[in-house]
């Protein structure tokens, strides 16, 4: 061995040995208590019933849940059962029963498992909306689900793996259209 690689064998190990210690001291474990804070609700409610309006002084809409927690820091709130009536100016309103449900800070909700949407309007070319997630925008009155839906109107049912819903212009788009079938009504 030549007198380069001894040298260079004892910067090594000497390195190695200086930076040992840091290596093998305990990292100090800090608990942001902020975090902790951020998973505790602000509030709490059961049996919670909600009404709200616009600026006009018309109902926007209803909210009825089972069980409701809202977490300020985390900027969301959580609903058990939610039974949500979204009413559009002109229309008749909807009602969106789930299982679960997430209003976020930018007033979007997100209903998960058993997902019914209901037309209140009985005449309308859609009845009913079942899926296990749809993501609503409360401003624009959009839906949105990319998982698979069962659109019911009057003489039909459409199976799809999402859509894309604009709930004031009423108008409907298949992410993936799956199959429909068709029964037109028999005169009596």
């Amino acid at each position: 061995m030549n007198r380069i690689t001894l040298c260079i064998g004892v910067l090594f190990i000497l390195a190695i040995a200086l930076s040992l210690p840091a290596w093998l001291a305990e990292e100090e474990v800090e608990v942001d208590s902020k975090t902790e804070e951020a998973w505790i609700p602000n509030y709490q409610a059961s049996k919670m019933r909600s009404t709200l309006y616009d600026k006009l002084g018309r109902i926007n809409h209803q909210v009825f849940a089972q069980k409701m927690e809202s977490f300020d820091l985390l900027g969301f709130t959580l609903f058990k059962k939610p039974e949500y009536v979204l009413f559009i100016q002109s229309l008749h309103p909807w009602k969106i029963d789930a299982q679960e449900g997430t209003l976020d800070e930018d007033q979007s909700i997100q209903f998960e498992t058993k997902v019914e949407i209901t037309s209140l309007d009985k005449e309308g070319y859609v009845q009913v909306i079942r899926t296990n997630f749809v993501e609503v925008n409360l401003v624009d009155k959009t839906m949105y689900s990319d998982q698979a839906v069962e659109i019911i109107g009057p003489n039909y049912v459409i199976n799809s793996n999402g859509f894309t819903a604009s709930l004031e212009t009423q108008r409907y788009e298949l992410l993936d259209h799956v199959k429909t079938v068709y029964q037109p009504s028999v005169p009596h």
